[in-house]
């Protein structure tokens, strides 16, 4: 069977998220900043009378920050049962991976990252890391900031 996955981008790098976690994906808007929110979130939307919490993928990932170009977005997706905005430089394309395609975490890659990675797809001559998001945020810490 196959998994259909939503591409992005971080840096150099591309990601993919399983499509039946996103809701949708949006420009870049206002974010109102929480105070004592976890370091890696900006801050809440408010997404058609619904609020938001917008995470910092960037950060998240320990990469150099930068400001949002034209071509950020922010991926509305579900994260432990938390809808959740995932600040990103680019969306590119949605993409049906075989599974046979898709490798488990390899073993050098130790530590925390290895929690909320769930696979390498091998794609002709592109990698793209799945995340997966049950793993991505520790428990409660997005949920601890919803308030809606």
């Amino acid at each position: 069977m196959d998994t259909q996955i939503v591409v992005f981008a971080l840096g150099e790098e591309r990601y993919g998220l399983e499509i039946s976690a996103v809701y949708e994906i949006i420009r870049p808007q206002p974010i109102t900043a929480v105070p004592q929110a976890p370091p890696s979130v900006e801050g809440v939307i408010n997404l058609r009378g619904r609020i938001i919490p917008v995470v910092n993928l960037r950060f998240r990932f320990g990469l150099k920050d930068e400001a949002a170009g034209a071509s950020s977005r922010i991926v509305v997706c579900d994260a432990n049962g938390n809808r959740v905005g995932l600040i990103v430089d680019g969306v590119s394309e949605v993409l049906m991976v075989p599974d046979d395609a898709i490798e488990e975490t390899p073993a050098i890659a130790v530590g925390s990252a290895t929690e909320y990675v769930r696979g390498v797809a091998k794609l002709d001559d592109q990698m793209i890391i799945l995340l997966d998001l049950v793993h991505l945020f520790a428990a409660g810490e997005v949920g601890a900031i919803e308030l809606s």
